[in-house]
């Protein structure tokens, strides 16, 4: 269900998405998604070094990463150079905390954010989650037992 509803942009023409990701489960996840994205250009930020499939060699980015402390600032900025030089329509995500700073970046520069809680979180919602609740433009949940977290949120079911 997520699937059909993410990309939806005000009769505006989407050209190019930046998703942001950290490594392992929210990629998988977030990499799912790809039957939705694929056919728009995209490019991908990650919070650290990993083996690349094919397909994201040459157009993933990587970003500093940050367990709340002071690199969060060094994300700001990264996000900063990164959203003005690809110029994204959209900016997606599953989590985790790199998301953070590209969509308080994307608030400044009109640049809407679609972000889907992850898979993992069944009963109670990720830190990231419960602030990109009030970041996000477009915010979709998995698991119907977060809905008294996300009462504004459209659940999706899982993508995975």
């Amino acid at each position: 269900m997520v699937r059909e509803k993410i990309i939806v942009t005000n009769r505006e023409v989407l050209n190019k998405i930046c998703i942001v990701s950290s490594c392992g489960g929210h990629l998988t996840e977030v990499r799912a998604l790809r039957p939705v994205y694929e056919r728009y250009e995209h490019f991908y930020v990650l919070n650290d070094r990993t083996l690349l499939p094919k397909e994201m060699e040459g157009k993933t980015y990587f970003v500093h990463h940050s367990e709340r402390d002071w690199l969060f600032f060094m994300n700001i900025w990264e996000g900063w150079r990164i959203l003005r030089r690809e110029r994204p329509r959209l900016i997606l995500s599953t989590g985790a905390g790199p998301v953070v700073p590209f969509a308080l970046i994307g608030k400044i520069i009109r640049i809407p954010t679609v972000f889907i809680e992850t898979f993992t979180r069944v009963q109670r919602p990720s830190l990231t989650g419960r602030i990109m609740y009030y970041l996000a433009d477009r915010f979709f949940y998995q698991w119907k037992p977060l809905k008294p977290f996300f009462p504004k949120a459209v659940y999706g079911g899982p993508i995975v």
